[in-house]
């Protein structure tokens, strides 16, 4: 039986001013907004029913044509939801280096789904000597009934290079261009630092590769060979967020140091900073040059600090909550919140906090416009939103 309940907004506490990096499930970061959260004018807009339980959901996506949503856990499980509450498992998943904040990561279906059925998932892959790196895997999903789905003939199309010690910032998300013809990955800088900068790898940059997960013709950097072929843009640290607008512009939202947390938008050949400036300063104290020391890399659309350390977002389409159309929902981990962006064109501002009480780590939009979220960790809530009364 679903379970619903209310929510309250919340505006800016000044408490939430611990980096939340200090959880190896976090995502990690802290976060400063450039702009102040005023009033929603309506506090709690959301009725809210509980759908079941997942450990440590990552990812979630709909089947396209279908009500079936597709879950990954972190420990390398992927679930279908179904609507009428019954839950099933995916066979012929990878083997995922599960740990900190590694394993089973991004889910999509290809943008030719009805015909070609091919799903694509990221996940964090064991290496030599104590190394791992992100991988994007493309299969084909094959269902006798609900309760018997397999993905057939998954193969690694892409990954990080190189792999590298440590077990933090895979970022791995995963987003198709809205014409279809472009799968662009987020790749994390793998708590590394300057291969952000180095065009010689793809850590810490954001990938534009064809379906087949060989790199884009037309790309920045293609001239100079090797990794610099698949860059789109580069200077990014951690990505949890990758998205396009209905303006079709590309997004990305990425976790901070301590402070610094910030929303992008990603264009061609640009250099986003990290880690010669942030808008947040080091764990150890040590400061950080600020944007505006550099105009020569690109600043972000709008900034925090402190922490919102975000999961994930979504652009709002649907009609159950037209008030929302066309804006941005933030899943919020530290601040436990839904965070509600409204955009005129590449200006950002935060509107909104909604505080769910918990980590709140993923967000999707369904069929029928109703928003779902997925909280954080071990027995994580499954959340369907609706409008309220």
């Amino acid at each position: 039986m679903s379970r619903t309940f209310q929510i309250a907004a919340i505006f800016f506490p000044a408490a939430l001013a611990f980096a939340s990096c200090s959880s190896a499930n976090s995502g990690d970061s802290a976060a400063q907004s450039t702009s102040e959260a005023t009033p929603a004018a309506d506090p709690a807009p959301f009725a809210i029913s509980e759908k079941g339980s997942f450990d440590e959901p990552w990812a979630m996506a709909f089947e396209p044509g279908t009500d079936n949503l597709f879950i990954t856990e972190r420990k390398g499980a992927l679930k279908i939801y179904h609507a009428d509450g019954h839950v099933s498992s995916v066979s012929g998943v990878p083997k995922v280096d599960y740990g900190g904040q590694g394993g089973f990561g991004d889910i999509a279906f290809a943008p030719d789904y009805s015909t070609s059925r091919a799903i694509y998932l990221s996940w964090a892959e064991a290496g030599d000597n104590d190394t791992r790196g992100a991988v994007v895997g493309r299969g084909k999903l094959v269902c006798s009934d609900k309760d018997n789905c397999r993905i057939d003939g998954l193969t690694v199309i892409w990954r990080q290079t190189p792999k590298v010690t440590g077990r933090g910032h895979f970022s791995h998300r995963l987003a198709f261009s809205p014409d279809g013809a472009y799968l662009y990955v987020a790749s994390g800088e793998r708590q590394k630092f300057d291969p952000a900068q180095d065009l010689t790898n793809n850590l810490g940059k954001v990938l534009r590769l064809l379906p087949d997960g060989t790199p884009a013709p037309g790309n920045p950097f293609a001239g100079k060979g090797g990794q610099n072929a698949e860059i789109w843009s580069y200077g990014h640290r951690n990505i949890l967020g990758l998205k396009f607008d209905a303006s079709g512009n590309l997004w990305d939202l990425e976790h901070g140091p301590a402070g610094g947390d910030e929303l992008n938008l990603v264009k061609r050949g640009t250099n986003y900073g990290w880690p010669v400036v942030s808008n947040g300063d080091n764990y150890d104290g040590t400061p950080i040059p600020r944007h505006p020391t550099h105009p020569e890399f690109e600043a972000p659309a709008i900034s925090w600090n402190p922490v919102i350390a975000p999961g994930d977002f979504i652009f709002y389409s649907g009609s159950l909550f037209p008030a929302l159309q066309g804006d941005a929902l933030l899943t919020g981990l530290k601040t436990q919140a839904l965070i509600h962006l409204k955009f005129d064109g590449s200006a950002v501002r935060e509107v909104a906090r909604y505080d769910f009480g918990t980590r709140l780590r993923e967000i999707e939009q369904g069929p029928d416009g109703a928003i779902w979220v997925a909280t954080d960790g071990p027995d994580a809530k499954l959340l369907k939103l609706t409008p309220k009364g």
